[in-house]
């Protein structure tokens, strides 16, 4: 039997385990025809993709399923999280017939933004409660953010080119955030929403377990069989172990994935009436995070954990004890069989591929002596300056392993301070917004607080690796969820003002 065949057969298995184990607690939160309904589509387009043996002939037939099933579907936003990793993102270019080289490159990723996000963006222009866009803070940085990227495109390339990046940022950066930030209005959207995102993750955790336990990363056939060229996929290791990467193409953006999860579960578990079913859920989220081997999502897993402690009830008293836990931890895993194992796969403790850590900090000293000769703007030739040519790695690349560093170096400091301002101003509007509630226990604030954990693990772990894969659709979807929770607080509290009664 062909290896993407033999593939196919094990993550339908995993994934049906993963959604039988879901069935229970995810009615808890939305409705049961919706669970099936999304469930089943997964399921079909996963066999479509397999089967198809050509991108193009799945495009078409996903094209065709999608269009007739997101015609049932109540929340576009929790239609696309949930095919969001479905397969791979690796990319096609769609022929120019003959006037230009090519139209523009289409990978899954895309394909959903089109069928999904952009039918969506037209409804939501058309109903009357929808917030305009350009009223807030971060509609207005993101707007400056895409204008300059885009006309910096201009001085490194063909009009054509500039053109076809202008609609990369339309649908991989405006749509995505726009969606999100005006799609979800109520608190069981949000539900709905971030309960898709943590079933998909839950699924790339249990077949990250079997890829790290199995040493067999069950997607890379298939891009061969796709016909896709893509430079991600391989085979990874660390300490003797294989890094698990599932769809998503590399170890430590499937560990972003399932952070960002995490940040999500820490707010829906407390609708899952079972409390065996809540830590079962966390158990495998922990395990999927761990099978990546990759520190920094690790890292902002567990800011993700401390800021959603810290803003909670007897803040102080839990991370004390959330600090002290970790700091007993070390011993205890020394004296256990292969806990040696994972100390020394600890970030900042471990010993394992300290490497990593030196080529970090040379890559930030080097960026910075490059960025301060065009510290504005940013320049187009920054790889092949002195700098950058030094920190060529083995396999002939330079890899520029922080978000913010290849920002700056691309579209200077003014570019960094549009990026970061961008999320900054949505953490502090998530912050003021959950601290109007005066109970603890009020969903809406747990909300809050969790969306405000999530980004700031987002945040923290781009520090570590460039916005390849889904690592940028993610950021931009997480950061439209706060603008959606800032505004539905907003809302809820002028409802309150005019009605009284109501509180």
């Amino acid at each position: 039997m062909p290896e993407h065949l033999r593939a196919l057969i094990v993550i339908l298995a995993l994934a049906c385990i993963v959604f039988a184990f879901a069935r229970r607690p995810a009615t808890d939160l939305i409705p049961y025809s919706d669970f099936t309904r999304r469930r089943n589509l997964w399921l079909t387009l996963l066999v479509l993709a397999f089967l198809s043996h050509s991108f193009w002939l799945y495009a078409a037939l996903a094209s065709i399923v999608l269009t007739i099933g997101r015609q049932r579907e109540r929340n576009p936003l929790a239609l696309f999280f949930i095919l969001l990793f479905l397969i791979p993102p690796a990319s096609l270019q769609i022929p120019g017939l003959g006037l230009i080289n090519y139209l523009f490159t289409l990978d899954h990723v895309r394909l959903l933004t089109l069928l999904i996000l952009l039918p969506a963006f037209f409804m939501l222009r058309k109903q009357a409660g929808t917030l305009p866009f350009g009223r807030t803070w971060p509609d207005k940085l993101l707007t400056l953010h895409i204008v300059l990227s885009a006309l910096l495109h201009l001085r490194e390339t063909t009009l054509t080119d500039t053109l076809r990046q202008m609609l990369y940022l339309f649908t991989d950066v405006f749509l995505p955030y726009y969606v999100a930030s005006r799609a979800l209005k109520q608190l069981n959207e949000f539900k709905d929403a971030m309960l898709a995102f943590a079933l998909a993750a839950m699924v790339l955790a249990l077949i990250g377990i079997f890829e790290y336990s199995r040493h067999w990363l069950l997607y890379s056939s298939l891009i061969d069989v796709m016909g896709l060229n893509w430079g991600m996929s391989n085979y990874l290791g660390r300490g003797g172990s294989l890094r698990a990467s599932a769809s998503t193409g590399q170890a430590i953006v499937l560990g972003y994935v399932i952070s960002v999860a995490i940040g999500f579960y820490l707010f829906l578990h407390a609708g899952v009436r079972s409390r065996l079913q809540q830590r079962l859920g966390a158990l495998l989220l922990v395990a999927g995070l761990f099978s990546t081997l990759s520190r920094g999502p690790w890292v902002g897993a567990a800011l993700i954990i401390t800021v959603f402690i810290a803003t909670g009830r007897n803040a102080v008293k839990r991370v004390m004890l959330l600090g002290l836990a970790g700091v007993l931890a070390i011993p205890l895993l020394s004296i256990i069989p292969g806990g040696n194992k994972l100390i020394d796969l600890l970030p900042y403790i471990g010993t394992i591929e300290k490497g990593n850590i030196t080529y970090r900090e040379d890559l930030f000293t080097n960026s910075i002596i490059v960025i301060k000769r065009n510290p504005l703007l940013g320049s187009i030739d920054f790889l092949s300056t002195p700098e950058m040519q030094s920190m060529i790695q083995g396999e002939g690349i330079i890899d520029i392993v922080n978000t913010y560093l290849i920002v700056a170096l691309k579209s200077g400091l003014i570019g960094l301070a549009l990026f970061a301002g961008f999320f900054i101003a949505i953490a502090l509007g998530i912050y003021k917004s959950f601290r109007t509630f005066q109970d603890k226990d009020d969903e809406t604030l747990r909300l809050g607080r969790a969306l405000l954990a999530t980004l700031a693990g987002v945040l923290l772990t781009i520090t570590t690796v460039s916005s390849i894969s889904v690592i940028p659709v993610v950021y931009w979807s997480v950061a439209g969820l706060g603008v959606a929770y800032i505004q539905m607080v907003r809302n809820l509290r002028s409802s309150r003002a005019t009605h009284p009664a109501t509180r």
